[in-house]
C-alpha cells in the first residue's frame, strides 16, 4: 500500500475517538463503583465512603491502586493459557460494543468536513453488538473452567446459560424496533427517532422487556445468580486476584454503560434533545454536538442510577424463577410484541 494514499487525518480522527470512548469508558466504571457505594449508602441510611479525598471521590482510585498491588496468584492446578485468556476477553467484548454507538450530533469543520462521532457506522450495527455480547459469554466460562474449581465451573455454567436464555427475548424486543426503522445502522435508529419521536413511545412493553434483559445480561441483581456468594461462594472469578479480578469487575461496569447506551440509542432518542429545535439555537456544530453529548451522557447517567436503584431494592430471585421467567414470560410476550408491532405497520401502509 502506498503510504501517501492513506487517509491520516481519518486514522487521526478514529484513533482519537477510539482512545476517547475507552478512557471514558473506564472513567464512568470507576466511578459507577463509587455511585454504587454511595447510592447503597443512601437507601440503607448511612455515609458510605468519604475518607479518599472529598467525599470520598478519590475512593475508585484507592480502590483500583490496592488491585495492582495486591498479590497475583494463579492456582497450580488451573489452565493458565485460558486463566489468563478469560478475563482479558470479558474486557475485550464489553468495550467493543461501544464501536457503533453514536455519541453526539456529528460535528462539519470549517472545511466543510462531517466527522461522526462513531467510531463504525457499520450497516449492520445492532446485530454487531448482539454478535459481539454474545462472544462476552466465552469470558465467563474460560475464566470458571480454567479455575478448576467446582464453584467456579458451576457459577460460570449459569452465567452462559443464563446470558443465552435472556438474549433471545432482547432480539425479539429489538426486532419490533427495527420494524419502525427499516434499519440496522445506530444512527438510521436515532435519526428516525428525531424524525418521527422517540421509540419509547411506540415500544413501551418492548423497551421493558430490553431493560429486565440487559439486567440480566449484566449479571446485575435479582439476576445476579453467577454471583451468589450464598451458595457458590464469589461465583466465577473466585480464583482470581490482582487485576485479573479487577477486569471482571470493569467488565460488568462497563457492560451496565454500553448497556445503558445501547437502550437510550434504540429507545429514548440516542443524543436527541426532547422537545427541542435545536436549528433555532443558531449555535455552531461544535457546540451543538458538545450539547448533545451531554444530553446523551444525562440520560446514561440516569439509566446507571436504575441498575443502582434496583441492585439495592430487589432480592434476589432463585434459579428456577429466573429461567421461568425468560423462557414462559419475556419470549411470549416478546412475539405478542413483535407481531402486533407488524400488524399495525402493514394496516398504516395500507
Amino acid at each position: 500500500m502506498n503510504l501517501l494514499t492513506i487517509d491520516w487525518w481519518f486514522l487521526l480522527e478514529k484513533s482519537l475517538l477510539i482512545f476517547g470512548i475507552v478512557g471514558l469508558s473506564f472513567f464512568i466504571a470507576m466511578y459507577t463503583t463509587l455511585a454504587e457505594r454511595k447510592v447503597a449508602a443512601w437507601l440503607q441510611d448511612r455515609i458510605g465512603p468519604n475518607r479518599a479525598g472529598p467525599f470520598g471521590i478519590f475512593q475508585p482510585l484507592a480502590d483500583g491502586g490496592k488491585l495492582f498491588f495486591k498479590e497475583e496468584i494463579i492456582p497450580l492446578a488451573s489452565n493458565k493459557f485460558l486463566f489468563i485468556l478469560g478475563p482479558a476477553l470479558a474486557m475485550i467484548t464489553a468495550l467493543l460494543t461501544s464501536t457503533v454507538i453514536p455519541w453526539a450530533a456529528p460535528f462539519v469543520t470549517k472545511g466543510g468536513n462531517v466527522i461522526n462521532m462513531q467510531v463504525a457506522d457499520v450497516d449492520m450495527g445492532i446485530l454487531l453488538v448482539f454478535g459481539i455480547v454474545s462472544v462476552g459469554v466465552y469470558g465467563i466460562m474460560i475464566g470458571g473452567w480454567a479455575s478448576n474449581n467446582k464453584f467456579s465451573l458451576m457459577a460460570a455454567i449459569r452465567g452462559a446459560s443464563q446470558m443465552v436464555s435472556y438474549e433471545l427475548p432482547m432480539g425479539l424486543a429489538l426486532i419490533a424496533v427495527l420494524f419502525m426503522t427499516g434499519s440496522l445502522k445506530m444512527s438510521a435508529i436515532v435519526a428516525n427517532q428525531v424524525e418521527h419521536g422517540w421509540h419509547i413511545i411506540y415500544q413501551p412493553l418492548g423497551f421493558v422487556i430490553f431493560f429486565i434483559c440487559a439486567l440480566a445480561e449484566c449479571n446485575r441483581t435479582p439476576f445476579d445468580l453467577p454471583e451468589a456468594e450464598n451458595e457458590l461462594n464469589f461465583g466465577y472469578h473466585q480464583e482470581y486476584s490482582s487485576m485479573k479480578l479487577g477486569f471482571y469487575l470493569f467488565a460488568e461496569y462497563i457492560n451496565m454503560f454500553i448497556s445503558s447506551a445501547v437502550m437510550v440509542t434504540v429507545f429514548w432518542g440516542g443524543y436527541d434533545i426532547p422537545f427541542v429545535n435545536e436549528a433555532s439555537w443558531g449555535l455552531s456544530s461544535f457546540w451543538m454536538s458538545l450539547i448533545s453529548f451531554s444530553v446523551f451522557m444525562a440520560k446514561i447517567s440516569f439509566f446507571l442510577f436504575v441498575f443502582l436503584w434496583i441492585r439495592w431494592t430487589i432480592p434476589r430471585f432463585r434459579y428456577d424463577q429466573l429461567m421461568n421467567l425468560g423462557w414462559k414470560k419475556l419470549i411470549p410476550l416478546a412475539l405478542v410484541n413483535m407481531l402486533v408491532t407488524a400488524a399495525v405497520i402493514l394496516w398504516l401502509k395500507k
